[in-house]
């Protein structure tokens, strides 16, 4: 079987070498002049590979019994046994969240690497792949390399070249057009896993700290989705797992008006009321109860916010003081401006539906012989190893189908 994958990522390398394990001659076209740019970057250079709550429930695409079905195909216990495979050793963190032993992301591309080079898989590195064009039984990949223009003739095409998040990196969704022409629905790219733009208003003086909260997107009355995680203040908004994880929705929501909830009281709500009815008889000032669980800068914030002495004793406090104390703790209302753009964005939502491809094969409905890995397809996962997760089972999954007869 003759192969052509498109980009060199975590999906297109893992299509490449299960297709070459199983005898399929393969080429990697890669626009960069390396494989594996972007997951270089992953993880603050660790390489978050998965997470241990990889399921399908925690993905957003058109059909969670689609993810079910890939993820059951090829799931973290297969994950981890090629990593191996190819000399990679993964070591899990108490929270479930899976980093190379080395911490270092050079090094799995690096790995990669070698183990294309062993399978035999032949790479078109620094070349942009503009069209593909059916051609009898197969395809013709038409690219660009070194200011000429080529073609090459394949029975099997896997297309795994990305979104358009880390542009500066080489996704740039340039191929979406070429779907588009072979009769596949194209939804807009947006921004995921983005900073998330809003205004502080009174947190303004939080700007620098970090913190772990809850955080909640509302329409109006309706909750459009909620997370936990950690959170930065920033000049322009927020970051973190905390609101990257929800950005997707913002992006989707585009030029409405959203507002952000912040509790920042979600990890420790029961010992906050535990030690707040052991003393509210005592003489603790608010000041010390909160900084039992918040930053002092936090606490002093959201103190003045709300016109609160923070010597003042607990046995002094009002009912309907501290009443409006919780609830700001609970419920901090931002309004959101929008997300940060793709060049901030982790991943993009958007391209081709999942239920244009089969999930055991990755194969497109519409095209045979032709599949759709990666952030091609729209499907988006929250922080911690879940979209690599994903591009890894995704691109397995095409490879093996690809080369078969």
């Amino acid at each position: 079987m003759n192969i052509a994958i498109i980009g060199a990522g975590a999906s297109g390398m893992t299509a490449a070498l299960q297709a070459a394990w199983r005898g399929a001659r393969v080429v990697l076209f890669e626009r960069n002049a390396a494989v594996g740019r972007k997951l270089l970057v992953t993880g603050s250079g660790r390489c978050n590979l998965t997470n241990d709550a990889a399921r399908a429930g925690a993905y957003a695409c058109a059909d969670p019994a689609w993810m079910e079905t890939l993820l059951s195909g090829f799931g973290l216990r297969d994950l981890l046994d090629m990593l191996a495979e190819i000399g990679v050793l993964a070591r899990k963190t108490p929270d479930g969240w899976y980093y190379p032993i080395s911490e270092s992301a050079a090094a799995v591309v690096d790995a990669f690497a070698s183990a294309l080079e062993r399978a035999g898989v032949h790479l078109r590195l620094e070349s942009q792949v503009t069209a593909i064009r059916p051609r009898g039984a197969g395809f013709g990949v038409h690219y660009l390399r070194g200011g000429r223009e080529a073609e090459e003739p394949f029975e099997r095409v896997i297309v795994a070249a990305g979104g358009k998040a880390y542009p500066s990196l080489g996704s740039r969704g340039e191929l979406f057009a070429a779907l588009a022409e072979l009769g596949h629905t194209v939804l807009p790219l947006r921004p995921a896993l983005a900073p998330v733009l809003a205004e502080l208003g009174s947190l303004k003086p939080l700007q620098g700290q970090r913190l772990d909260v809850g955080a909640s997107l509302w329409r109006g009355s309706q909750r459009l989705a909620a997370t936990r995680g950690n959170l930065i203040f920033t000049e322009w908004g927020l970051n973190g797992p905390a609101v990257m994880d929800l950005s997707h929705q913002v992006s989707a929501h585009a030029g409405e008006r959203l507002e952000l909830s912040l509790d920042v009281l979600a990890f420790c709500q029961a010992e906050f009321d535990g030690l707040l009815a052991a003393r509210r008889a005592s003489d603790l000032p608010l000041r010390v109860l909160l900084e039992a669980f918040l930053p002092p800068k936090v606490a002093l914030t959201y103190l003045k916010n709300n016109r609160l002495d923070p010597d003042l004793a607990l046995r002094q406090a009002s009912e309907s003081g501290l009443a409006r104390l919780k609830a700001a703790l609970n419920d901090t209302r931002l309004a959101v401006k929008g997300v940060r753009d793709f060049e901030y964005c982790q991943v993009s939502a958007g391209g081709v539906p999942v239920t244009e491809a089969d999930p055991r094969t990755l194969e497109s409905l519409r095209v045979p012989g032709l599949h759709l890995c990666g952030e091609t397809l729209d499907v988006v996962g929250p922080c911690g190893g879940y979209n690599l997760q994903y591009a890894f089972s995704s691109g397995a999954l095409a490879g093996r189908a690809a080369a078969r007869k």
